[in-house]
């Protein structure tokens, strides 16, 4: 019996032994290799302030900053030795603490990512799982305005996990959340979207939420599809139920735009199309917008341009005038012809 608790004690020994000049080699010399790796395949300045072996057997790379597009707190994974024994990399326990991502747009339209120069086919990369804490994303979109428009995805969490029960199932649970920030560093959203998806069988069950979302934050992207009048402030609500089967997928959603404040309305309303100010009549007694609608589409083609976008909201809206007595309408409609008594031909046009 002892002799066989000296075994074991030596083979212990030896491991920790291994592992410890292991752990001193990487320290050493991994940091520069990893560093020349990158920068080659992604032509970008690359440093990483360490490296380290943590037991059982799990990489720990720190400080990697990535030229001006990226810089990231903490990676750590754990790679399966058995499937490195057959040729196949699996990666256990992806985590990505911390990560600033700086994403560009020029005025051209062109992303700053890099190009990927690989030599070779790429190998395949297995990943069981993923875990991305306290992420930022700084987008500056030079295309949308010429000074910059930017928006900043803050604390953005997500974690990807392949489904425990049954063993055989294909099926991946995932969590995302995230603050929307404007480029004052201020709050105007959340947004949060969860579920399971089997991308193999084309099967998906999720749903999406966003919270306090302050629209007019993204006025250079809408312009005037909400109104022809410019908002000064209106809130977004909005639950969307994701179902697919076989590909076919319909998103059941709830949209909610509340607190629609305009502009003074002596600002430029001449020579405008009176027709964009439809959503405006189809508000309630609070001014609040409403709406449910679907979206059928598929998985893995998903149709969602803007022109049928505007087609599904402002069918949906029409649904809103059965809920409202023919003199609101008629009050409604009264209030846009006041405000553009100035355009009496575009007028005559619209409602004769």
């Amino acid at each position: 019996m002892k002799k066989k608790y000296k075994i074991i004690f030596w083979i212990c020994g030896v491991f920790l032994v291994i592992f410890f000049v292991a752990n001193i080699s990487i320290g050493s010399y991994a940091p520069r290799l990893v560093e020349q790796q990158i920068q080659q395949n992604l032509k970008l300045k690359v440093s990483l302030g360490k490296i380290s072996l943590n037991l059982p057997f799990t990489i720990v790379l720190e400080k990697l900053e990535i030229g001006d597009l990226a810089s990231i707190k903490k990676i750590s994974f754990c790679p399966n030795l058995v499937a490195l024994l057959f040729g196949k990399i699996v990666i256990h326990g992806l985590n990505i603490i911390e990560p600033v991502i700086n994403l560009q747009q020029s005025a051209q339209g062109k992303l700053n990512l890099p190009f990927l120069d690989q030599k070779g086919k790429s190998p395949v990369i297995y990943l069981t799982s993923l875990n991305l804490r306290d992420g930022k994303i700084i987008f500056t979109d030079k295309k949308a305005s010429a000074e910059g428009f930017q928006v900043i995805v803050n604390k953005l969490n997500i974690k990807v996990a392949k489904v425990a029960l049954p063993i055989t199932s294909l099926a991946t649970n995932f969590t995302l959340s995230a603050q929307l920030l404007s480029q004052q560093a201020e709050p105007f959203g959340e947004i949060a979207f969860s579920g399971w998806l089997d991308y193999l069988a084309k099967d998906l069950d999720a749903e999406l939420e966003i919270k306090d979302l302050d629209v007019t934050k993204f006025s250079v992207y809408y312009g005037n599809f909400i109104s022809s009048r410019k908002l000064a402030s209106a809130r977004l609500d909005l639950t969307s139920i994701f179902k697919a089967k076989n590909n076919v997928l319909q998103i059941s959603t709830k949209f909610n735009l509340s607190n629609l404040v305009y502009m003074d309305a002596q600002e430029q309303l001449l020579n405008v199309d009176l027709m964009k100010n439809a959503l405006d009549i189809f508000t309630d007694s609070k001014g609040n917008l409403s709406l449910e609608f679907d979206i059928d589409t598929l998985l893995d083609k998903p149709d969602l341009n803007q022109e049928k976008l505007q087609k599904i909201i402002l069918k949906a809206a029409a649904k809103n005038l059965s809920n409202q007595s023919p003199q609101q309408i008629i009050d409604k409609v009264t209030s846009i012809i006041d405000q553009y008594k100035g355009v009496g031909k575009e007028l005559k046009a619209i409602f004769n």
